[in-house]
């Protein structure tokens, strides 16, 4: 068989470009995939179903820990914890490579850099652990007790619905889920294990992995929702927008039995102009530093504001081609998400979520303080999909990135997100 090459760019695997391999792939899982489009054929019309007459199950979010971010070993790690203390992260995701298990010592002491943060590990397949069974238990088993003193949550496998990341279908990736929830009931009961990790708004794979005879349960559904290929996060593919994705697929978590209904978004990003090899699209899906901070605001806010997602990790923090920062030629220098990022958490991360009103592309979402003692009572943000203005009032001006901009009457909103805040002097009661 073929290596399945690592893309260090783009820190995902290199394409499959051996036509022979590929055919040969798709004779040896002709069976699975029948089995896939067979339960799409008989389940998927019940899940739109359920989709259009029921309302979503609404999750409480845990506003400080919602906003998350990808940190990687292999990404200056020693400067890796002062920026998330600057950042103020309190959750992070930490990749796991099964190919990487030999030097297992190396990730554990990076996980154990960053002090009361909450860490989820995100174990990477290889071919080889899926093809042994008996070898993968042996790894988990070595991941769970050696990460047990620092974290408690796992996500089994990555992109599964990709060739190139070692499963050759949906059913090598029930077999490989099984052998670790087998392992976490059986041993570590305490766990928390996530999947299926399908990439991208291919629900018919997601489909597979929750209707299925195999003895396993998620009890978060992760998910790499992009949906960069769209442009703005408000865009709409087969009339669905980021929201409306979102709830198909917790109407699908809801009528299955293998899964809890708490989504929580492993990755998204958008990549970013200029930047090739390191960007892992094409040039036309890329977009400018300006739009890379824009949508990073926007779809936190829109997935906050869904009700259904507990997480949402930013891939990554350091990456040239997608991440907040650049760290070509030895310096690490701040894209503008990195400020965009630092204020949306500094602003929101203590606040209560209100409600989102939307009105003919105009997005207005309301905080409220959660603390009595806070001097701030409220904070509205707002962003406009076309020019528009609204009055300010007594609140204080705060741009995407950070800056107090100058009181006026008016202001006009567009595509970057502004946050007006009100504050309240001495007692209140609410």
């Amino acid at each position: 068989m073929p290596d399945l090459k690592w893309d260090h760019y783009s820190d995902q695997p290199d394409i499959i470009r051996d036509k022979a391999f590929k055919k040969h792939i798709v004779r040896q899982t002709r069976w699975a995939s029948i089995k896939m489009i067979l339960s799409n054929l008989l389940l998927y019309p019940i899940v739109l179903l359920y989709y259009f007459i029921s309302r979503p199950k609404k999750h409480f979010v845990n506003t400080p820990v919602f906003f998350g971010m990808g940190v990687n070993l292999d990404k200056n790690p020693q400067e890796t914890p002062s920026l998330i203390e600057d950042l103020g992260v309190k959750s992070l995701l930490i990749r796991m490579p099964l190919s990487d298990i030999e030097k297992i010592d190396k990730y554990v002491d990076f996980a154990q850099s960053f002090k009361h943060k909450e860490i989820l590990i995100n174990i990477l397949q290889d071919r080889r652990h899926v093809e042994n069974l008996s070898l993968l238990k042996e790894s988990l088993e070595t991941i769970f007790e050696q990460f047990s003193a620092i974290c408690n949550r796992f996500q089994i496998g990555n992109a599964v619905n990709r060739k190139k990341w070692a499963f050759f279908s949906m059913d090598e990736y029930l077999r490989f889920y099984q052998v670790a929830y087998q392992l976490k009931k059986n041993k570590y009961p305490s766990l928390t294990l996530l999947g299926p990790s399908v990439i991208d708004f291919e629900y018919y794979y997601t489909l597979r992995t929750l209707f299925n005879f195999y003895p396993l349960y998620y009890e978060q559904c992760s998910s790499l929702l992009y949906v960069d290929r769209r442009g703005a996060p408000e865009n709409t593919q087969m009339g669905l927008d980021l929201t409306k994705k979102l709830y198909l697929l917790q109407a699908m978590l809801r009528l299955s039995l293998k899964s809890g209904t708490g989504i929580v978004i492993t990755e998204t990003n958008w990549p970013i102009q200029n930047t090739a090899p390191y960007a892992p699209t094409g040039e036309k899906e890329c977009v400018s530093l300006e739009d890379h901070a824009n949508y990073l605001v926007r779809y936190y806010l829109l997935a906050l504001a869904s009700g259904v997602v507990l997480n949402v990790y930013w891939h990554q923090l350091i990456a040239p081609g997608y991440g907040l920062m650049d760290n070509r030629e030895g310096k690490l220098i701040k894209y503008p998400a990195y400020s965009a990022f630092k204020t949306m958490l500094s602003l929101l991360s203590a606040m209560k979520f209100v409600n989102l009103k939307v009105d003919n592309k105009h997005y207005h979402a309301r905080f409220k303080s959660q603390s009595k003692t806070d001097e701030t009572q409220s904070i509205d943000v707002y962003w406009s999909l076309t020019p528009h203005w609204i009055k300010v009032g007594n609140r204080t001006i705060i741009s995407r990135n950070g800056e107090q901009l100058e009181n006026s009457e008016t202001i006009e909103i567009g595509e970057s997100p502004v946050y007006l805040i009100t504050k309240e002097a001495g007692n209140r009661n609410e």
